[in-house]
């Protein structure tokens, strides 16, 4: 089943969502690789596809796990849990309609 994680990004973090981000993308790309990745990417702070110095309000990843319960603990190993950048993160059941 799909599933959608929200994180949002606790203020002030963006030079640690910066570090943080290589190992937060390889995780995506294995999800990407094992053909369960749907969409990831992050939440602007401001109405700009590059935010600068304004930097993120969170992320957005909606990928394929066996059960709610495996999709969670995806989620709490980010490495942006690590390293304090989300400051809460939503996991919930997800139900892909359009595109089909």
């Amino acid at each position: 089943m799909l599933y959608v994680i929200i994180g949002e990004d606790r203020a002030g973090t963006l030079e640690q969502r910066m570090n943080a981000r290589p190992a937060h993308v390889e995780r995506l790309l294995a999800l990407q690789q094992d053909g369960r990745l749907i969409l990831a990417g992050p939440c602007p702070a401001i109405d700009s596809p590059d935010p600068g110095p304004a930097g993120f309000s969170g992320s957005v990843i909606i990928a394929e796990f066996a059960s709610l319960e495996a999709a969670r603990s995806w989620a709490d190993a980010d490495p942006y849990i690590a390293a304090g950048v989300y400051e809460k993160v939503t996991v919930k059941p997800f139900k892909k309609v359009l595109p089909a």
